[in-house]
């Protein structure tokens, strides 16, 4: 991937329904170029698809949060099926350094968060957490 590669990158961050003639003016190259390349990175694995970010899944869930959790011993992939089971759970993710997993959770209330959160610090195996709200989200790499 080049310079150009990356900025082609950057402009579909910001509006992947972009024309090939917007892509190739914003850039400063021709529809072919950019047609060539958008073919060349979908080839080659680097771009992977295309979604779009709706207001509904952004309001989906009004309280979201991200909960870092420490494991004890070898019951990791256990502790994260169970986590990844509950309905309020986006996504976990298994991580380095000093968490072990990093679970994304929304909800509708604050109670409602405070609740999944004391359910998974009960979970046995789970030796320490820290919670940060998502008190904003915009669209990544504008």
């Amino acid at each position: 991937m080049d310079d150009l590669d990356n900025k082609l990158l950057n402009a579909l961050h910001r509006d992947a329904r972009a024309s090939l003639s917007e892509l190739a003016e914003t850039l400063g190259v021709t529809r072919t170029t950019v047609r060539s390349r958008l073919h060349r990175l979908k080839q080659s694995g680097e771009i992977v698809g295309f979604t779009v970010v709706t207001r509904k899944n952004v309001a989906e869930s009004p309280v979201r949060g991200l909960m870092m959790l420490g494991i004890e011993g070898r019951g990791t992939e256990r502790i994260m099926s169970r986590i990844a089971a509950m309905q309020q759970v986006r996504a976990v993710h298994s991580t380095n350094g000093s968490w072990d997993l990093i679970a994304e959770i929304g909800t509708d209330t604050l109670a409602e968060l405070d609740g999944v959160l004391f359910q998974i610090r009960r979970m046995e195996g789970i030796t320490r957490s820290e919670t940060n709200l998502l008190l904003s989200t915009r669209k990544g790499r504008s």
